[in-house]
């Protein structure tokens, strides 16, 4: 069996690529830090033109009715373009969460999420604070009992919590929860957490093998151009070794966050520890980059 993405797949990836290219420049995404929210309407919906927001989402609800095998790619092009927008909370875990569920809350919010008209956030059980719930429409949150409950933005107290990344908007959240607004309970309500915490962190992964190839792309290209001694720092052996470590720790970790893509498409039992992998390999892979890149351009703006 030949495992490889197709090449309807790749082009899906490239077309984001590029709109992620020409739309997410850094001045742009630096000035987005310094607004209130620190997201971008008018870039959300433009995202939605391309499908992000309703690649998880049923082809019934107006989405593309993919798989996580396929928008693992899409969410590598997130963490390439350091996209601050809810693509985890909303796309990769709120979508997937709301079909799970099924019924009239879905055939009330899926359209919606898929159109780029809404935004989720997503709460669990063992997180004390929610992500980008300053901006959703719809909040899917846990209560004390461990029920899951959907509620509307007016209907939630959010407090702003401290954040070290000034892309993110972090709350913690009170509500009164009630039978209308509880939505599953007992052991559903569990699955349905573990799930969404599973392709929550495979997102994250994929995000960071994204960050984690872009930091080489430009370490490599400032390595080419800078001069030393009469010739390019990229020539000196030290230099080529130390980039040559950033790509074998990001070849090491991609398979894996692929390999947890499959898994948590096809529901393998060990969904929850290949998740695991790959986000621990991702993550070290991620910060091991970050540490090389800034030693690559001579640790510039430390």
């Amino acid at each position: 069996m030949r495992f490889a993405f197709s090449e309807e797949q790749r082009l899906l990836q490239n077309t984001v690529r590029d709109f992620l290219r020409a739309e997410c420049t850094p001045e742009r995404i630096r000035a987005l830090w310094e607004t209130e929210t620190a997201r971008s309407p008018d870039l959300w919906r433009k995202l939605a033109d391309v499908g992000v927001p309703g690649l998880l989402v049923p082809e019934a609800r107006g989405g593309l009715g993919l798989d996580e095998i396929d928008a693992v790619l899409i969410f590598e092009e997130a963490g390439r373009a350091a996209l601050a927008e809810p693509v985890v909370a909303t796309a990769a875990v709120g979508a997937p969460l709301l079909a799970e569920l099924g019924g009239e809350i879905a055939a009330r919010w899926l359209p919606r999420v898929a159109a780029g008209e809404a935004l989720v956030a997503v709460g669990h059980p063992d997180e004390p604070f929610v992500e980008d719930a300053h901006v959703a429409d719809l909040l899917l949150l846990p209560a004390e009992d461990g029920a899951l409950h959907a509620l509307e933005r007016g209907q939630v107290r959010l407090t702003p919590q401290p954040a070290n990344d000034p892309s993110k908007r972090l709350s913690s959240l009170s509500f009164e929860p009630n039978e209308r607004s509880r939505v599953a309970h007992g052991e559903r309500a569990r699955s349905l957490f573990a799930a969404a915490f599973d392709r929550g962190a495979l997102a994250c992964a994929a995000e960071l093998v994204g960050v984690t190839e872009q930091l080489l792309e430009l370490a490599v290209g400032y390595a080419s151009q800078r001069q030393q001694f009469g010739r390019p720092i990229g020539s000196f052996q030290a230099l080529k070794h130390m980039l040559a470590d950033v790509k074998v720790k990001l070849e090491y970790a991609r398979p894996l966050v692929y390999r947890a893509a499959h898994s948590v498409a096809r529901g393998d039992p060990r969904r929850s520890l290949h998740v695991s992998m790959a986000k621990a390999e991702a993550g070290e892979a991620a910060a091991f980059a970050a540490r090389r890149a800034l030693q690559a351009h001579g640790a510039i703006g430390y």
